[in-house]
């Protein structure tokens, strides 16, 4: 209970920092942070679900908005920032919680306690959950579908196995509703597990599981999209845009969406009208042009993909408005040993079994993703959590858990 007491003060006090720091007047540092809060208002209030006109009915997956939905309809639809500044900061602690119960499923309970404190202080952890950003609330649900799992590989008998996996599926549904980038890690990860993991059949098994609780989960989004757009939309229509603003030719692995309003323009004077089909007309656009100039200029492509490998491992924070001393010492200090601890429990717990394996994953898993998108170290945080993991038992000299390992990698 200490060290979730100890993560909770350090968010919220970060929180309260951050705050006051921003200009006067400012409500948000990053612009994300605005389309959530709005839409959040507008589930609350019961609107329609769509970011400044009805163009933009596909923005966003409705985890986040719901989660601030539910904290207007409780606080009031007027609650201030800080309000949304301490859900992120109770996001952050159920992350450290499922972190610390994750480990000691791998390992023993003293690794366990070192695990907490690690993500209870680590400032990158501390940092989610101070923003009104989605990776906060993501966190918990990424934990979860993790250790869930592992756990579904350490389980002997099918019945159980198939339970445990539906419920890690459930967990991957919520957290791509939250953060869309997650959708694809079951096949990626299913993939390589069907690659090197010696017990293929327990994996089919498993992925069957969480294929099935992922598509319960997001069903109810799908049929919306359709109906709204009269297309399948399996996250949102930001794919053309996003992936725009890491292929085009003003690329340069940061983010800078000011090319929408030119392809919007381009659109409204092909003759496209405003409607249903106009968003999904526009993401396809974007999604073209991107494709179309990345096939034309692939060392460029190459080239860019190396910035955003640096920028998403970068020592300190890629934002100038971010570098002060303080701030480049405080993560130097930590994010290197706890990468570095990280690595070698990686090396040497990756033989154990695929439920270790799993620890490392999201940290491929978002290097692969985000050299193709846009880059930032605000990335990379959610793949720290699961890292934390294995430099937590490496310190700790850890143990086995004494649950048989069924899959052996």
């Amino acid at each position: 209970m200490l060290i979730l007491f100890v993560a909770l003060a350090a968010r919220v006090a970060a929180g309260f920092w951050w705050q006051a720091r921003l200009p006067e007047g400012t409500q948000f540092f990053f612009g994300d942070s605005d389309s959530y809060w709005r839409l959040g208002q507008s589930l609350a209030r019961g609107e329609p679900y769509q970011y400044l006109s009805p163009d933009a009915q596909v923005l966003r997956t409705p985890g986040y908005p719901l989660l601030l939905a539910a904290m207007f309809r409780i606080v009031g639809s007027d609650a201030s920032v800080m309000t949304a500044r301490v859900l992120s900061a109770v996001a952050g602690v159920a992350a450290v919680g499922l972190v610390g119960w994750w480990t000691a499923q791998l390992f023993d309970a003293r690794a366990a306690r070192i695990a907490g404190w690690i993500t209870a202080l680590y400032p990158g952890a501390v940092s989610m959950g101070a923003f009104v950003l989605s990776e906060a609330p993501f966190c918990p649900f990424m934990i979860l579908h993790l250790a869930l799992w592992g756990r579904a590989c350490q389980t002997t008998q099918s019945k159980s196995t198939l339970a445990i996996a539906l419920a890690a599926g459930l967990a991957a549904g919520a957290a791509t509703l939250i953060r869309p980038s997650w959708l694809l890690f079951i096949p990626f990860a299913v993939a390589l597990a069907l690659l090197f993991d010696r017990q293929r059949g327990r994996q089919l098994l498993i992925a069957a599981g969480m294929t099935a609780g992922l598509v319960a989960c997001l069903m109810p989004w799908w049929i919306r999209n359709a109906r709204a757009t009269g297309h399948f939309v399996a996250t949102t229509l930001q794919v053309g845009a996003s992936l725009y603003d890491g292929l085009s030719p003003t690329a340069d692995g940061s983010s800078n969406m000011s090319f929408v309003g030119h392809f919007v323009d381009e659109q409204r004077a092909a003759g496209v009208a405003a409607g249903s089909s106009f968003e999904y007309d526009l993401d396809q656009r974007m999604l073209h042009a991107s494709l179309d100039w990345a096939a034309a200029n692939p060392k460029r492509v190459a080239g860019l993909a190396w910035i955003k490998f640096t920028r998403i491992w970068n020592v300190w924070p890629n934002e100038p408005s971010l570098r002060s001393g303080a701030v480049r010492a405080m993560i130097v200090a930590t994010y290197g040993p706890l990468l570095a601890l990280g690595l070698v429990g990686v090396w040497r717990y990756s033989r154990w079994g695929w439920p270790y394996v799993l620890a490392w994953l999201p940290a491929v898993y978002f290097t692969l993703l985000h050299v193709v998108f846009v880059s930032s170290i605000r990335y990379r945080e959610p793949a720290m959590l699961a890292l934390a993991v294995l430099a937590a038992a490496v310190l700790a000299g850890a143990t086995r858990n004494s649950t048989p390992t069924a899959a052996t990698v």
